[in-house]
């Protein structure tokens, strides 16, 4: 369905449309790209060879024919089966491609897993969808559930220039990361009609994280679905001391999943977040991708999930949008969601936990929460050594 924005202060409302489901993001998508007169930039994290990764192929060497500028940026890590060869039409085009961070041991958790496609510097979308065929469908009868925007010009052009700053970054060479300003591409991007989050590795302050913890604080009521659910301690702080507080705090998670040991790390928390009156259901039908955020009348869209590394260490972004006709249809989708979830009770989620069950989610949680932010802080201080090194030495070979 076609929504628009009205702002409290504007006369004219801009245009934005909900995706409700893979397919309709998928069409609509694929039309934008026939449509384009001037520029496409595709960036994503997983690429599947696959009759829509073909599509999506073709509408987009048909636009390079076009005399339309093409830029393709896929993740390394999240595509290592997409063989390479796969872009060489694309190229012989005219299109641009590259890996983001290309496989090295020392740099292999600094992922890139945004989703966003612009069109001519107009037309925006985001959301958590890949190009991959097990996505594909409704998410109730088949498919994966998942939601998306699509965004006016304002957010589109901020989502272009994120887009350009993370394609040069693309293949971590040390010249470029040594010019490199975290906060080029780790911010907050204001426009009339909503903002741009970024995240990136490294020092300095994580937005995703601080724009969620104030939303929560201040909101009459929090809703929740976030397919991967790890989120770091002042996070959930936050959510447990609004349910205490007597506001409605509301979270679907996966009942069926792609990640189990996510999902057992999501487990281990169940038990705190119950006691402090925090309502939890489980998405049951097909596999839950979304990552919807709402609270009151703002609401939040994009490829972060609620956990520590899409909110502590990937390149990611999330667009915020405070808006009551939109936040009310993101709350249609949310109550949607819900009828086809199951409510977790405290009680019985006791009584079906183990000592097996305990010990296996204790486990998953260190891993996710502890093991993996370490590495990663391991390996971002190893990078930054190199890149001092390259500094000082700027006319090395």
């Amino acid at each position: 369905m076609q929504v628009s924005s009205q702002g409290a202060n504007e006369s004219e409302s801009p245009n934005f449309r909900w995706l409700q489901t893979v397919d309709e993001a998928f069409e609509t998508m694929l039309r934008a790209l026939d449509q384009a007169k001037t520029s496409i930039r595709l960036e994503v994290y997983i690429y599947r060879v696959s009759p829509i990764g073909e599509q999506f192929r073709e509408a987009l060497i048909t636009a390079c024919n076009r005399k339309v500028k093409v830029q393709v940026l896929v993740d390394a890590l999240g595509s290592i089966s997409l063989p390479e060869k796969f872009w060489d039409p694309l190229i012989a085009a005219g299109g641009e491609f590259r890996w983001f961070n290309p496989l090295k041991f020392k740099r292999l958790g600094f992922r890139d897993h945004r989703k966003l496609l612009v069109v001519d510097d107009v037309i925006g979308f985001v959301g958590g969808f890949n190009i991959a065929p097990e996505y594909q469908g409704d998410g109730l009868t088949h498919g994966w559930h998942d939601v998306g925007l699509q965004v006016p010009e304002a957010l589109a052009r901020e989502l272009a220039a994120s887009f350009d700053w993370v394609f040069k970054l693309a293949d971590y060479r040390h010249r470029r990361l040594a010019r490199y300003r975290r906060s080029d591409i780790a911010k907050v991007s204001k426009t009339p009609v909503g903002d741009l989050l970024t995240n990136a590795p490294g020092r300095g302050r994580h937005f995703l994280k601080s724009a969620l913890v104030n939303d929560i604080t201040r909101a009459k009521s929090v809703d929740i679905i976030s397919a991967y659910f790890l989120p770091p301690r002042l996070l959930r702080r936050a959510l447990t001391r609004a349910a205490r507080n007597g506001r409605r705090v509301r979270l679907i998670m996966a009942g069926k999943t792609d990640v189990l040991l996510a999902q057992m790390a999501c487990h281990y928390l169940y038990k705190g977040l119950l006691l402090a009156g925090v309502e939890i259901y489980e998405y049951m039908p097909q596999i839950l991708h979304t990552k919807l955020y709402l609270f009151d009348d703002a609401f939040y869209v994009g490829s972060a999930n609620m956990d520590k590394r899409s909110l502590l260490v990937n390149y990611e972004l999330l667009v915020r949008v405070n808006d009551r006709q939109l936040a009310a249809q993101g709350a249609e989708f949310f109550e949607t969601t819900l009828k086809h979830s199951k409510k977790i009770e405290l009680e019985s989620w006791r009584s079906s936990r183990n000592f097996w069950n305990r010990l296996k989610e204790r486990w998953a949680f260190f891993l996710l929460s502890r093991v993996d932010p370490y590495l990663t802080r391991v390996q971002l201080q190893v990078l930054y050594r190199e890149i001092e090194i390259d500094r000082q030495n700027p006319h090395a070979t």
